[in-house]
């Protein structure tokens, strides 16, 4: 059973999905698996500060979070839409997913939709090119996470 706080536990396989990224393609976990490993990135809010501040980091350091051996995707419960706006606004060239519905059903596969806000929490999961978990970090939805855990497990890949 896995702690409503931590997400799906390392070494499980990890529930395969399709979404709309921001340009309203249709992004699959199952586009990149046997290619290249999939670093999942949940985040609550477009446009709010922390979520913001994350994004920023992974775009202002892409080449240490994508490569032609991972590729980040980035899901929230927030609509194409807002999502297109987000990444153009703040120069986002990477995928934004939207769970926007059926509402947080990905995140809530995933162990990190929290109910209560009707969001998902802050869960990244390090997917590797077979569909396992092989890292992950899930922190409350006020909590910036800290990436050097990721670039520690891709160090060990």
């Amino acid at each position: 059973m896995t702690d409503a706080m931590s997400g799906l536990e390392v070494g499980k396989r990890a529930p395969h999905f399709t979404l709309r990224d921001q340009n309203g393609a249709d992004v699959s976990l199952t586009d990149h698996l046997g290619r290249r490993n999939v670093l999942l990135v949940f985040y609550p809010w477009a446009f709010s500060g922390i979520c913001t501040g994350e994004l920023t980091e992974i775009r202002d350091d892409l080449g240490r979070f994508v490569s032609e051996d991972v590729q980040v995707l980035t899901i929230s419960c927030d609509a194409m839409f807002s999502l297109r706006a987000y990444a153009d606004r703040d120069g986002y060239f990477f995928p934004l997913l939207s769970d926007f519905w059926p509402h947080g059903e990905v995140a809530r596969a995933y162990g990190v939709f929290d109910e209560k806000a009707g969001v998902a929490r802050r869960g990244t999961f390090l997917i590797d090119r077979d569909g396992v978990i092989r890292w992950s970090l899930v922190t409350g939805i006020g909590d910036r996470r800290d990436f050097s855990g990721y670039h520690t497990a891709m160090s060990h890949a």
